[in-house]
């Protein structure tokens, strides 16, 4: 009860105008899960059998287009800033709630409370990760507190808070400088420096919150899932997703991809059901036609590595498919950007403007061919530090010195200059609270 009030406190201090559609959406869907559990084996005989199942799918199908049409109505007629909180996050994981109990994985949860909580727990309910209740059902019944946990949930705050506050809130600055100069005003190297700039704010910002989520959790005796898994060290687009938002991932190939057939009806309705689940991602993130522009370029892109991996499959190893592997991470960073920029930009006049000067379609303006240098004076050293937090080696360096007491002062070192930071620069909201 204290952790749900709080949690209630917590969302209605950022968005109070909206607290009365999640308290709304959570009684209802409380009482939906109810009466969705599948009938035992034992009764399936009964008479009344065919006719309970079939007010469990109808309810489920209205349960279902109720909180997707709540979903499509906040993208359609509000703005990303005018949005409810976390819509998408909790809209996703009650879905998930419901899903799961009608396919008889988890029994519905009696307790208005433990539900209450378990949707609108604040560590997670604002961007995810999405949690499926069967991973913290026993955890909400019965869990324990103690010192290390509190500690070590401190200290994967701290690192969280450190990923947005030191990294992600500066290289996004690169990122707004070039906004500002105008895509038509900088030279190409300059438009792949802010492209680059933006997918390590995008990174070192969701993750920073995933992880602070994940620290909260561990202080409060949850678990919460991984939802990042060094993304910028995979091998190509495909992979790349398997490490992005790991939870969201999870939760179209769970309720989405699998039940259409996934890859087990060939690879013509594969390919149409990965369709399927990146428009459906597109239009999670919102409806504006940048994103599914961007959702129909990772489709694209998965396709071609999909082919292409079925070829490659059949090269026998040797030295040239090492190179060419290891060339794969750079093919990486090639097109991410690319896509990330599509994601970023709305309007589609300027997308083109900036795809065009990042690939060297529009002519290049005097005085701007040198502009990359300047910027690279200014932030090579920040973009450096972005790259190698990009790779496992400061997760290493974490799990090796965070217990010590030379790694714990550095921690509470860092913490400190983050709330100094965070007292003399402003708020900088987190980039995924505008889905």
């Amino acid at each position: 009860m204290l952790l749900l009030a709080g949690s209630i406190v917590f969302y209605a201090l950022g968005a109070p105008q909206y607290i009365i559609v999640l308290v709304v959406s959570v009684i209802t869907n409380y009482f939906v899960g109810l009466h969705l559990a599948p009938v035992p084996r034992k009764g399936r005989k009964h008479r009344n059998y065919k006719s309970t199942e079939r007010r469990r799918k109808l309810l489920l199908g209205i349960a279902v287009f109720c909180n997707l049409s709540t979903l499509v109505l906040c993208k359609v007629l509000l703005s990303g800033e005018e949005f409810p909180l976390g819509i998408s996050f909790y809209t996703f994981q009650i879905l998930s709630y419901l899903l799961d109990i009608y396919r008889g994985e988890i029994k519905p949860e009696r307790s208005g409370i433990d539900f209450g909580t378990y949707i609108m727990m604040f560590p997670q309910l604002i961007s995810g990760p999405i949690v499926r209740y069967g991973e913290i059902s026993e955890k909400l019944h019965k869990r324990t507190f103690h010192a290390r946990g509190l500690q070590d949930g401190l200290k994967l705050f701290t690192a969280g808070l450190i990923a947005k506050v030191l990294l992600a809130d500066r290289i996004g600055l690169l990122w707004h400088q070039v906004q500002v100069a105008g895509f038509d005003g900088v030279s190409t190297p300059l438009a792949w420096l802010g492209a680059v700039a933006f997918s390590l704010n995008l990174y070192f910002d969701f993750w920073g919150y995933s992880l602070m989520a994940q620290g909260l959790g561990r202080m409060l005796g949850f678990e919460l899932p991984q939802n990042f898994n060094h993304p910028y060290m995979a091998s190509g687009v495909r992979d790349f997703y398997r490490r992005w938002h790991i939870t969201l991932g999870r939760w179209f190939c769970q309720y989405v991809y699998i039940p259409l057939g996934g890859n087990r009806k060939g690879e013509f309705r594969t390919i149409l059901h990965l369709l399927c689940v990146w428009v459906l991602t597109a239009l999670w993130h919102g409806v504006s036609a940048n994103f599914l522009i961007w959702g129909l370029l990772l489709w694209i892109l998965i396709v071609l590595e999909r082919q292409w991996g079925r070829v490659w499959s059949r090269v026998p190893d040797n030295f040239l498919k090492t190179i060419l592997n290891g060339l794969s991470r750079v093919y990486l960073w090639a097109v991410i950007p690319v896509t990330w920029v599509c994601f970023a930009i709305p309007d589609p006049a300027q997308l083109k403007l900036c795809l065009s000067r990042m690939f060297g379609l529009s002519v290049q303006l005097a005085g701007t061919s040198d502009d990359w240098v300047r910027v690279l004076r200014d932030y090579g050293v920040l973009l450096g530090v972005c790259f190698a937090g990009c790779t496992p080696i400061v997760q290493k360096l974490y799990l090796r010195w965070k217990d010590s007491f030379l790694g714990m002062a550095v921690l509470a070192g860092l913490f400190w200059l983050c709330i100094y930071r965070l007292m003399t620069a402003g708020e900088n909201p987190f980039l995924y609270f505008r889905f």
